[in-house]
């Protein structure tokens, strides 16, 4: 019997991953756009999305969940000096 699943097809894991990776991506370039200076939100856009595309291809998945701890960082970090800036 043939499987009607097709080989691409992402295992439930992988998918919940995925999707949290391209969560953090979304809220990532989110809070970027609130950086005021120009320059500093282009920097900071051009660094994630190089980043994000960089590691795209990663498979292994203690590798993966570490990035995705060290880019919650980051977020967390951006989030935080945003607030102190506005205050």
């Amino acid at each position: 019997m043939i499987s009607r699943v097709p080989p691409a097809a992402l295992s439930l894991k992988q998918f919940l991953q995925r999707q949290r990776v391209l969560t953090l991506y979304r809220n990532m370039l989110r809070t970027i756009r609130q950086v005021p200076d120009e320059a500093d939100r282009k920097y900071l856009r051009d660094w994630a999305r190089d980043e994000f595309k960089r590691n795209k291809d990663a498979t292994n998945q203690d590798a993966i969940r570490m990035m995705i701890t060290q880019a919650s960082n980051h977020l967390e970090e951006l989030q935080k000096s945003l607030a102190l800036a506005r205050s």
